[in-house]
């Protein structure tokens, strides 16, 4: 039986505010447990919440970007549920009328094919919510009991909420990448998934190609890694099939994901939404916000990635695929104009050249040493003077990833083009041309390969190829491959 994979996820962001969502706590990470717990994360008799300002403004902005509707009244309620780090026994949260409602994001799934350009999607949301963040349960050092730390209860939270339509863990992680730049561009969230600033909650299931009807789904929590998403969606899609066939049944639960081990874990039963009891905050009134409030945040945001997008390929040329991978995140994109703008001539003619090295050498090896575009050990006019070599003919495109790579192990980063050059001569590695150079090195190609020579006479085209790659041996890599063409074409004649 063939299977298909459903998947939603449910991001919590934390918003960049300098206190608690309904308090005047301080929300700095990594303080002494409870240093920052004040009356109101305790739940202590008598205190009141009140809606920090801010947070409906990053929610607001958030919603813009999306292209969603920004409710003008949304009201607060009170999710019941018992658990040690929640002292008030319910989480003020949103529930029948989100600040935000609805919306779109464009994603870039990498493709499975060699050479492929990335296959551009859009994702439905169905809505983003205010909350509150409940405090953390620790259970290391404590000779065998769980302490309790409640900094960061009351931390001011968006969640965000999919719709189920994407099909593999490829696409979740996408989303994911997507989202995460989003907020960062907007300047809502700082991204950092190890202090749990960018959490995500995957909703799994899998049915028979062609059902219509979801499975029972099982809830990942807590996943603050792309890699921990993508490891735990193709261990828990696995699990679930394997489950189907063998007679078994999915459970509708919250499983929790175990990186040491690669497998997801039962953590408890998935309540559904009527268990939460949820009704009206009668403490916090109706949050309504005016259409004047709404164009005021209009006018202070950046340009947004799509509309960046659309300027990359109206101005520059690019497809959708490469002006949505280049404004996967504001540094991306920031870095990708600094190359261009440290290039003499029109950009025009530049930007593929300049995009192509930023989603190929620089993308691979920022992967490969797990460091994001602020930190790469090639400066964008490094690499802008490194184009300027290859476009001038000093460098062959081989050549050009040799002074890469040397460029990035050596570095400094915080240099100019001009380390590019120094580099070139340091190492020899200029691009040799011109037929006073070049033709002595054929002849004696050719002179060494006569059954080559014959073969490609006799109408064997890859006989050509084999000759061609003989004579950048013979020259170390460093011959003009479009003059190496001509001349052995000429010579051959």
């Amino acid at each position: 039986m063939q299977w298909e994979v459903v998947i939603g996820l449910e991001t919590h962001v934390q918003l960049l505010t300098q206190s608690k969502i309904f308090s005047g706590a301080s929300t700095r990470f990594g303080a002494e447990p409870n240093t920052q717990a004040c009356p109101v994360d305790l739940a202590l008799p008598g205190v009141l919440p009140v809606l920090n300002r801010r947070a409906v403004e990053h929610a607001i902005r958030f919603g813009l970007a999306i292209g969603a509707r920004v409710a003008p009244v949304s009201i607060f309620a009170r999710k019941n549920y018992f658990y040690p780090d929640l002292p008030k026994g319910y989480q003020i949260s949103q529930y029948e009328q989100p600040v935000v409602e609805g919306g779109t994001l464009d994603i870039a799934v990498p493709s499975t094919k060699q050479g492929e350009p990335p296959q551009v999607r859009t994702i439905n949301l169905t809505r983003a919510h205010l909350e509150e963040d409940a405090g953390k349960s620790l259970h290391e050092d404590f000779a065998g009991m769980s302490g309790i730390d409640l900094n960061r209860a009351g931390t001011p939270l968006l969640e965000i909420v999919s719709e189920p339509e994407m099909r593999s863990a490829a696409e979740a992680v996408a989303y994911a990448r997507a989202l995460h730049g989003l907020v960062t561009w907007l300047g809502i969230c700082d991204g950092n998934m190890q202090e749990g600033s960018f959490r995500v909650d995957a909703n799994i299931s899998v049915r028979p190609v062609g059902q219509q009807a979801f499975g029972t789904r099982a809830e990942i929590k807590n996943l603050n890694s792309f890699r921990f998403l993508e490891r735990a969606i193709q261990f828990e899609v696995r699990r679930q099939i394997e489950l189907i066939e063998d007679g078994g049944r999915v459970v509708q639960e919250t499983r929790l994901y175990d990186p040491d081990t690669d497998e997801t874990r039962s953590m408890r039963t998935k309540e559904d939404a009527n268990d939460y009891r949820y009704f009206p905050e009668p403490d916090l009134p109706p949050l309504c916000i005016e259409p004047e409030r709404i164009e005021a945040v209009r006018a202070a945001m950046p340009e947004l990635p799509s509309a960046k997008r659309a300027r990359y390929q109206a101005q520059w040329g690019l497809s959708q695929a490469d002006a949505l991978t280049l404004t996967q995140s504001f540094a991306h994109a920031r870095y990708f104009e600094a190359v261009l703008a440290a290039l003499p001539g029109d950009p025009v003619s530049q930007a593929k050249a300049a995009a192509n090295w930023v989603m190929g050498e620089v993308a691979a090896q920022l992967n490969r040493d797990g460091l994001d575009i602020t930190d790469s050990k090639v400066s964008a006019p490094q690499l802008a003077g490194l184009l300027l070599r290859v476009a001038d003919g000093t460098l062959s495109g081989k050549l050009a990833r040799e002074v890469f790579h040397t460029l990035w192990e050596e570095g400094p980063a915080d240099g100019g083009a001009e380390l590019v050059d120094a580099l070139i001569e340091r190492k020899g590695l200029k691009q040799i041309s011109g037929d006073d150079v070049l033709g002595p090195i054929i002849d004696q190609v050719l002179a060494a390969n006569q059954k080559s020579v014959d073969e490609y006479r006799a109408g064997k085209e890859k006989a050509f190829n084999a000759l061609v790659g003989q004579v950048m041996k013979a020259s170390r890599g460093k011959a003009n491959p479009q003059q190496v063409n001509e001349l052995l074409k000429k010579k051959l004649g």
